[in-house]
């Protein structure tokens, strides 16, 4: 690792740096060497030292200057793995350029002495920069791209080492020892030729490129001389005579052998490797795909028996020994791949390589075509998709063996002409272009022409030139434009139509050979379809206008699949559900009353029928529907069940059986066993109270059990029986015994959360298969270690957390409380986590997150660790909501690192804090999204949607950009084949189609707020906003709201992945706190007044009584500000003058009902509670009666604090000071002390402690140190000059062996109260008169005088 090595400036004129002077280089850049250290964990570098103080002056001047980190080529690229012994040692000197956005790679590679720079994006391929090229601009354009707006902002990412995750500059090409070994391998080695022993070794060089061993002499390797072997086809063994020895031998009759002798065995396993590959093709293919090359090997042309060669993904050059314009050596070569490769002009010596059959050329900038491609006559696949092209030559109509042309995601207006010319083209894909009209006219010219892909156009109409029929196209794909009215019933032969999510009102198509129909998404009122469609098989109509099932449907003979849900139908015709074709019918969602009764057998097989208003199902249901395996009737009015087919022996084959959020009864459970082939059974949100043991115990295939929502005080003894268990979810019910469910061979998950558990009985030994025990909502439930230490193994054990020690220093708040629930589904692993903070900042706000990672778990663990520390470091950088909102995701998808290259993950972040904008609401919540997962508030019973979902499905917006920039979409509506999602955290090999920049929203909480709702993509797939809403709104507890919401929507069809938060918030008058409410203020002695608490709130939710602690400095630990105190009020008595209870006092407000600041204090109301050793009932030792304010619970005494902040200098008797305090007198006391807040599970639970701080200890350590920093935890700024903290003033404060609470000293000594020790009684009396009938405890014989202090307090 090199030291700092300054580098002196050009024209720029950097500092020199403080280190040590340096000899000037010819250049305008500077170049530090830093030393820095490799994280193993993560494969990012991490500063071990800063910039130098004149270096950041240097960048500050002007934000077009920055830094450029230059790795050396054996630094390990992002994507290497290796461990941190071996990373230690092959770190390289790591150089840090400083320059400007117009310094070009030229300069910088002057200064270096290197011939090129390397740019390396998301540890992929690395490309030669351009001597034009300007790395810092490339930064500046790329954080720009992410989402950064702030030049400054941008400046300073730029100069965070941990970007080389994602963008990264080499002064030497890099490379990877695996690349090179699959490119070329070679080396001088012993040979023999022969499989006889008449040759000797000799010592030869030995290559080993593309399909060819070549073995020359080693002083005449350089002439030609060389023996050339083809492997395709051949053997490689083992010489087993020999160490490390490999025989070589090629195909055919004639075969020749070679023996390569190697010196190590990791040559020999290398060679192996590779080698083994080759032997083991059948056609001659050589893959060199994304390795950044720029020019074939040399070697590579040797192989001259290649037919098909992959060039994908690199940065071939046209002009180079190895180049493109030498690809026409390959005399054999039939098929060529040149995707990716950004070449810009289209390569024409390509045309002279007549063998061609099959040429990509996708996504290379092609703005036109050369004619000379008419001369690949033999050419029979073309793929140019992801081009610029606006028109096609006339030449290409001489390619008369084509039979595939891909012109997708072009800049195309109209079909080209020329495609009339290729009689064998039977596929006209566009997709992705800017068509605006069809005009079938030119598509019945072509008679050639079948399927017709014209998804993602912008297609308003179709037009018709006569009447003549096409009966030619039999596929047709108008998915996602923007067509109302479609009329394809002259395409009489057409078998397939796709026509999702256009804006369709009426549809109308011939039916003689239409087979498959797909119009869902759209607004569809009447579908017409003449002759009736005797093939038809598949028709999916949902999510439309339709009122009825089409008459032609009804007629269909070969109907097999109905789905038609999501529309606003009220019956469901008889023909329909008596055919005897139909397998699957899909009607949930609608508004049927009631099904027809069934007179014959029908081979029904899957039924839906969820979210109706059905009362009853027909009585003939299971009995003649004897093939019916999947029934979903949940969220009807179900009060009974049909009963299954009579007879001794039941025929019924029902598997899967979906009833929940019905109304369904104990009487209907005798009908579940006449299936005995139950697996799945679902009766959740119901009103069972029982469950028979008897008729449980028939379930025997029994595989997953959902009852809860019920009023179940038990799960039957019976349940064992179910030896093929493996779930079985009973939450919010009243089960007070544990189920005998540890004993089943095959249980993994169990639900019992939210019940009435007192004891678990366990078993000896549990089942191994166990993976999830949740036990929490159980307040009665108590485990003793032995059964914890039965649990270990568990891989998720859930209960819950009991209070926390009196260590704790944080405050519950009373406004909000949460709950989660997370459920896999049928999928082996959860990919969905939640980030849940009630305290957000030390207390003065809440944050809430929720991360789906679809396919991988790895990220959303990842950001549920490190988000909330990223947006608390934001905040305080930025009050912009926007602002810091943005910035948060865009450094969490920084943070992510090398997981964060090929992995993404959906996330969703709700920030609630204190409304400083507008005055007329107490909390504002901001919410960010990016991805799937969304959030909806409750306000008056009715959803607010907060998120936007950025998919390619759902966003037209965002689909439109990606198109725009030449992303491949595919036929499943992905990114390249990747993603639905646009915008992800993550992902970032993806950029710039897909980008981490979040939707942002911000709203006032008002008292009509009353929850919100965070799910990922499978919760709102599956509920609605306003069903999801109604769900949980009634329900008393988060916990069981957001279960029951993953209930809801696993019954409902869900198999994936599912999580709901469910946040209760209590924004209203009854989280107030204010005097005016019913909470008085103490009097001005804290003795005669009686204090009113307002009902505490639910137990779910414990809190200090004023609702929100407060901020007593930033950045501050209470344990860093707390000291030793006596007994509340024995140690010291607030003794003052009869004339201060006649002085006027504002009332006491909490923060849903602030007081404008004015003057010189800020309010910042608090409870604490003050721990208390030598007074058990909470009074003063020599007093009889209570204090006002101080609230007795035991040894514990509660009291309302009002803490103030004043201007360290103010004029003595100033008329703001007095108009603005809320206790206008002050007291004298020579011991600074600060205090702790404690959190309790109940109300006015905030326990203080004060502790002993030294005045230096307090000013050494780093929250104290803040301080005078000026930053606040909540991102507001205090200036040094104009206010001082109540803290500060603690800390200056002169030491006292034993103290109460210290506040800054007031200037004005007429605001001073003594009362003598012998006026004290009087004052008593005095002050019992303001006070309302109460009684009065008996005095403690312990109790003892202390002598009387004055001292001075804001209190």
């Amino acid at each position: 690792m090199g030291e700092v090595e300054p580098v002196p400036a050009g024209p720029l004129e950097p500092p020199e740096p403080p280190e040590a002077a340096a000899p000037r280089r010819p250049g305008g850049i500077r170049v530090l060497k830093r030393n820095m250290k490799h994280n193993g964990s993560r494969n990012c570098l991490n500063r071990r030292s800063r910039f130098g103080s004149r270096e950041r002056d240097w960048l500050r001047e002007d934000v077009k200057r920055g830094c450029v980190y230059l790795y050396g080529a054996d630094t390990p690229t992002a994507t290497t793995t290796t461990t941190s012994s071996s990373t230690s040692s092959s770190s390289s000197d790591l150089h840090l350029v400083l320059c400007t956005v117009e310094t070009p790679a030229s300069e910088i590679c002057a200064g270096e002495g290197r011939e090129s720079l390397y740019l390396q994006l998301h540890g992929d391929l690395v490309r030669r920069l351009e001597p034009t090229e300007q790395p810092l601009q490339i930064v500046y354009d790329y954080l720009s791209r992410l989402g950064f707006e702030d030049p400054v902002r941008i400046q300073e990412e730029a100069t965070n080492p941990d970007l080389s995750c994602m963008i990264r500059f080499y002064g030497e090409k890099p490379c990877q020892m695996d690349h090179l070994d699959r490119i070329l391998l070679s080396g001088i080695y012993n040979v023999r030729k022969g499989k006889t022993q008449l040759h000797k070794w000799a010592e030869r060089l030995v290559v080993l490129c593309g399909t060819c061993l070549i073995v020359s002499s080693v002083k005449d390797c350089q002439t030609g001389k060389m023996h050339i072997l083809p492997l395709v086809g051949g053997k490689i063994e083992e010489v087993k005579r020999r160490q490390h020895s490999l025989a070589f031998s090629s195909a055919g009759a004639q075969a020749q052998t070679y023996h390569v002798s190697f010196e190590t065995l990791a040559e020999y396993q290398r060679w192996q490797r590779q080698a083994s590959k080759v032997v083991s093709q059948r056609i001659s293919t050589v893959d060199l795909s994304c390795y950044s090359l720029e020019e074939v090997p040399e070697h590579l042309f040797y192989s001259q028996d290649i037919t098909y060669l992959n060039l994908r993904h690199n940065f071939m050059q046209l002009e180079r020994p190895g180049g493109l314009d030498t690809l026409y050596k390959f005399s054999q070569l039939k098929g060529l791949n040149l995707s990716h490769n950004k070449l810009g002009l289209f390569p024409v010596l390509l045309c002279e390589i007549s063998t061609l059959t099959e040429l990509n050329l996708s996504c290379n900038g092609f703005h036109d075509l050369p004619s000379q491609i008419g001369n690949l006559l033999n050419l029979q696949t073309l793929c140019l998709d992801g081009n610029v092209l606006t028109a096609l030559p006339d030449e290409l109509g001489n390619l008369q063996q084509l039979t595939s042309l891909g012109i997708s995601f072009n800049n195309f207006s109209q079909i080209p002409e020329v495609l009339e010319k290729l009689s064998m083209l039977d596929k006209v894909v566009m997709a992705g272009n800017h068509l605006e009209v069809l005009d079938l006219g030119v598509l019945t010219r072509m008679r050639h022409v079948k399927h017709v892909d014209l998804r993602m156009n912008h297609l308003k109409m179709v037009i018709i030139e006569n009447l003549e029929g096409n009966k030619h196209i039999t596929h047709m794909d108008l998915r996602d434009n923007q067509l109302t009215d479609l009329d394809l019933s002259s395409l009489c032969s057409l078998e397939q139509l796709h026509c999702e999510r256009n804006k369709l009102r009426e549809l109308t198509l011939s039916g003689f050979s239409l087979r498959t129909l797909y119009a869902n998404w759209n607004r569809l009122t009447a579908v017409n379809v003449y002759p009736v469609p005797s093939l038809l098989t598949s028709l999916e109509l949902s999510r439309n206008l339709l009122e009825c099932v089409p008459d032609w449907a009804c007629e269909a003979k070969k109907l097999e699949i109905l789905d038609i849900s999501y529309n606003l139908l009220t019956e469901v015709p008889m023909r329909i559900l008596s055919s005897l074709s139909l397998r699957k019918l899909m009607v949930g969602h609608n508004h049927i009353h009631v099904l027809p009764a069934l007179v014959e057998h029908i081979p029904l097989e899957v039924l839906d029928i969820q979210h109706n208003t059905l009362s009853r199902l027909p009585d003939t249901l299971f009995s003649k529907a004897l093939n019916l395996r999947y029934l979903n009737a949940s969220a009807n009015s179900l009060e009974a069940l049909p009963p299954a087919c009579a007879g001794e022996e039941s025929l019924s084959e029902l598997q899967l059986l979906y009833l929940t959020n019905n109304l369904l009864t104990d009487q209907c459970t005798p009908v579940l066993v006449g299936h005995p082939h139950l697996r799945v059974l679902h009766l959740a949100n119901n009103q069972l109270q029982t469950f028979p043991a008897s008729k449980l115990n028939k379930l025997e295939q029994l595989e997953e059990l959902n009852l809860s929502g019920n009023k179940l005080k038990a799960i039957p003894t019976t349940i064992a029986n179910c030896k093929r268990l493996h779930t079985l979810v009973a939450h919010a019910n009243n089960i007070s015994i544990f189920p005998e469910i540890l004993q089943l061979p095959q249980i993994q998950f169990v639900d019992l959360s939210c019940n009435d558990l007192t004891e678990i009985l366990i078993p000896e030994a549990l089942p191994g298969t166990l993976q999830d025990l949740d036990l929490t909502g159980n307040t009665n439930l108590v485990l003793e270690h032995k059964t914890l230490d039965m649990f270990s193994h568990i891989t998720t054990l859930k209960i819950d957390q009991k209070p926390l020690p009196s260590t704790d220093s944080t405050v519950t708040s009373t406004f909000w409380s949460h709950g989660l629930a997370e459920m896999a589904g049928q999928r082996n692993k959860l990919c969905v986590s939640a980030l849940a903070m009630d305290n957000f900042a030390e207390g003065v706000g809440a944050v809430y997150g929720m991360f789906d990672g679809d396919r991988n778990e790895e990220l959303p663990r990842l950001l549920q660790c490190t988000m909330a520390d990223v947006l608390l470091e934001e905040v305080q950088h930025s009050t912009n909501d926007t602002v810091f909102m943005t910035n948060t995701f865009l450094v969490s998808h920084r943070k992510l690192g090398m997981a964060g290259q090929k992995l993404g993950s959906s996330a969703l972040l709700c920030y609630i804090r204190p409304d400083t904008a507008d005055p007329t609401s107490s909390f504002s919540l901001t919410v960010a999204n990016v991805g799937t997962c969304q959030a909806v508030l409750c306000r008056g019973g009715k959803p607010v949607p907060l998120s936007k979902v950025f998919s390619l499905e759902q966003d037209p917006e965002e689909a439109h950009r990606v198109k725009d920039q030449k992303a491949i979409i595919t036929e499943d509506n992905k990114v390249n084949g990747v993603t639905c999602c646009t915008r992800l955290l993550g992902c970032a090999y993806l950029y710039p189609w897909v980008l981490p920049k979040p939707h942002i929203s911000s709203t006032p909480l008002t008292i009509q707020d009353e929850l919100l709702i965070l799910g990922n993509k499978a919760l709102w797939e599956h509920l609605s906003y306003l069903e999801a809403v109604n769900a949980v709104r009634h329900v008393q507890d988060p916990l069981a709201a957001a279960k029951k919401l993953c209930t809801l929507a696993q019954s409902y069809g869900c198999q994936d992945n599912v999580g709901a938060m469910v946040v209760y918030l209590n924004i209203g008058e009854e989280g107030c706190t204010c005097e005016m409410n019913g909470l008085t203020l103490p009097g001005p002695v804290g003795f005669a007044s009686t204090a009113t608490i307002k009902d505490a709130p639910k137990p779910t939710t414990p809190s200090s009584s004023s609702g929100i602690a407060s901020e007593f400095s930033s950045e501050m630990s209470t344990s860093e500000v707390s000291s030793e105190v006596g007994s509340t009020a024995s140690d010291e008595h607030n003794t003052v003058g009869l004339e201060a209870s006649l002085l006027p006092r504002p009332e006491r407000r909490c923060s849903l009902h602030p007081v404008p600041s004015t003057g010189i204090f800020q309010r910042q109301p608090s409870c604490a509670t003050f721990s208390s050793n030598q007074s058990d009932n909470g009074l003063d030792s020599d007093d009889d009666q209570p204090v006002e304010g101080v609230i007795t619970n035991g040894s514990r005494v509660e009291v309302e604090v009002d803490i103030h902040c004043c201007r360290g200098r103010e004029p003595e008797n100033s008329p703001t000071l007095r108009k603005n305090s809320s206790n206008p007198y002050s007291e004298e006391h020579p011991r600074g002390v600060g205090f702790g807040i404690r959190r309790q599970n109940s109300v006015n639970s905030g326990i203080l402690l004060p502790v002993n701080k030294d005045k230096m200890e307090l000013q050494k350590s780093p929250s104290t140190s803040c301080l005078y920093g000026k930053k606040l935890s909540n991102g507001s700024i205090v200036p040094l000059e104009d206010s001082l903290n109540l803290i500060e003033v603690a800390t200056e404060a002169p030491k006292r062996k034993t103290g109460y609470f210290a506040a800054p000293t007031q200037l004005e000594p007429e605001d001073q109260f003594v009362v003598p020790r012998d006026l004290e009684e009087e004052v008593k009396e005095q002050m019992k008169q303001q006070q309302e009938s109460r009684p009065e405890p008996e005095p403690r014989a312990e109790d003892r005088t202390e002598p009387l202090e004055e001292f001075d307090t804001a209190l």
